[in-house]
């Protein structure tokens, strides 16, 4: 149940009305709620009468119907939540897997994969190193996310972190920083980076297995201790990792219920150690854990929640251009930030 502050008005706000309707329609009873609004210095005769005025509105009539599917929804979630806790769960690793095994037991299964093997053969997994990448665009101008150590939500913020820089100097920060999350270029600076590096996109592997042919992608670099808190992608992902080893955590996305998911596709549970007092939701939850080390390739499927943390200097691709249906985007609700 939210908690709220201790107020000098006698007064009922509608941010106090919007709270008593949340947690009535959480299932809180209205004397634990009048109690609540009594310590906060709201009259007990004004308390209950805000609290009945709730209970009779066809408002909130309203809303409990739409309250009554939501669980219904979750209850089926629930189901498959349960199903997968009845045997231990893993990324499984895939030697060259085919095409047609991929689509059928993981695109359209919606379950993740690492595949191996397939970029033995690329040339640029000898070629990019940071020397390599100083020597050919040192000099070009690109954009990385900075200052993410202020910043707890420097993810969902990822906008007013953007700073341009010479490749060059970047590349030696990568170089001598040590463990930090302070700087990355990630997919969020595609914009800027795409043309500042325009040569390189002519190395990315074209995986005609998976992919639709074309060389995409987006570029990934950054020291040791980078993180990307756990959220999930509104399309299916591949995760190519070039240069170094990254630590994934996944959750399935039939736990978004438990998983305090009020903005976008983000979610306060924290990856590093999922604090359990303060999300005892979480409580049982399985929390799949894998490595990804160079050469290997991460299938994301579509709504899995995933949690990522380079353990060494680390250079990935990430694509989204595959062979079938990856239009998830354009369903996805609009009204996401509440």
């Amino acid at each position: 149940m939210k908690r709220r502050a201790t107020v000098h008005s006698i007064g009922i706000s509608d941010e106090w009305r919007r709270w008593i309707a949340e947690n009535l329609m959480l299932g809180h009873s209205p004397a634990t709620l009048a109690g609540i609004l009594g310590q906060s210095g709201i009259p007990p005769q004004l308390a209950q009468s805000e609290i009945a005025a709730a209970m009779n509105s066809p408002y909130l009539h309203g809303v409990q119907r739409l309250h009554n599917r939501l669980a219904k929804r979750d209850w089926l979630l629930g189901i498959q939540a349960r199903l997968n806790r009845m045997a231990p769960q893993e990324v499984p690793r895939r030697e060259r897997l085919s095409a047609e095994a991929f689509l059928h037991q993981h695109y359209l299964c919606n379950r993740p994969v690492i595949i191996t093997g397939m970029l033995d053969d690329w040339p640029a997994r000898g070629k990019w190193s940071l020397d390599w990448l100083e020597t050919q665009f040192g000099e070009r101008e690109v954009e990385v996310q900075f200052g993410r150590n202020a910043d707890a939500d420097y993810e969902m913020n990822s906008i007013a972190h953007k700073r341009r820089m010479p490749f060059s100097e970047y590349l030696a920060l990568v170089h001598e920083s040590g463990r930090t999350n302070d700087f990355y270029m990630t997919a969020n600076n595609d914009g800027r980076n795409r043309q500042a590096l325009d040569e390189l996109w002519q190395d990315m592997p074209l995986l005609p297995e998976y992919l639709d042919g074309e060389r995409k992608g987006f570029f990934w670099l950054g020291p040791a201790g980078t993180i990307t808190p756990f959220h999930h992608d509104l399309t299916n992902n591949f995760m190519i990792q070039v240069m170094g080893r990254k630590r994934v955590r996944l959750i399935a996305p039939c736990e978004t219920p438990r998983l305090q998911n009020q903005r976008h596709c983000f979610t306060p549970v924290d990856g590093r150690a999922i604090d359990l007092q303060r999300f005892p939701s979480m409580a049982g939850v399985p929390v799949i854990d894998c490595e990804l080390a160079p050469g290997e390739i991460l299938f994301l499927p579509v709504g899995w929640w995933h949690f990522v943390e380079a353990l060494d200097i680390s250079l990935t691709i990430s694509a989204t251009h595959f062979r079938w249906d990856n239009d998830f985007y354009s369903s996805y609700p609009n009204n996401h930030d509440f």
